[in-house]
């Protein structure tokens, strides 16, 4: 069945702004700019007002009207991204071996820094996770043992965490015995609500 027509609205905060031109989404704010490439989803953007943007599905089936939220919650990650940010609390976990963590320099990544892993399992490969350009990372002061990331793009900021924790995948070995490795703690943002 055709739904002829679905909507989403989408408020905008004060102090940002929201500027779309060919289904390219660029977001501004206090913390900084980002976009995002919608191209390849059809959808139509209006803006109401400064304050409201309509979001709409012509003629669309299931599958097409439930795009719709997705592009509502992309946008609303990218406004929530340049006004409070995101930040990631990831610890180590060990049972004999205790994992040493550094964030060093790196000629691969593009932000020219990575996070390096050594003695995981005792084993004596080093681990590096190029860190992307805009995320940055630093072992915490106040807590033993711990990773956090944070960045204005929630896409950057989770995928680089999830590199980290699969680059400590335990292979070969019972998973339910070997628990070792670095985990998502916590998930907040950088700017701390009142």
């Amino acid at each position: 069945m055709k739904y002829v027509q679905s909507h989403e609205n989408l408020d905008i905060p004060d102090g940002v702004t929201l500027e779309i031109k060919s289904r390219i989404v660029k977001v501004t704010g206090p913390r900084g700019t980002l976009s995002k490439n919608l191209r390849h989803i059809d959808v139509t953007f209006k803006k109401v007002s400064d304050k409201q943007v309509t979001i709409t599905v012509h003629n669309g089936d299931r599958k097409h009207v439930a795009a719709l939220r997705t592009v509502k919650s992309l946008i609303a990650n990218l406004i929530t991204g340049v006004t409070v940010g995101y930040k990631y609390k990831m610890r180590f976990v060990y049972a004999h071996f205790p994992i040493n963590v550094n964030i060093i320099d790196s000629t691969t990544s593009t932000s020219g820094k990575a996070v390096e892993i050594r003695n995981f399992l005792g084993e004596k490969r080093v681990r590096n996770v190029p860190i992307p350009k805009g995320v940055e990372a630093e072992i915490s002061t106040t807590q033993k043992d711990e990773l956090v990331v944070f960045g204005n793009s929630l896409e950057e900021v989770s995928q680089t965490c999830a590199d980290v924790q699969q680059i400590c995948r335990v292979r070969n070995k019972d998973i339910r015995k070997f628990l070792d490795g670095i985990y998502v703690s916590a998930k907040g943002n950088i700017v701390e609500e009142l």
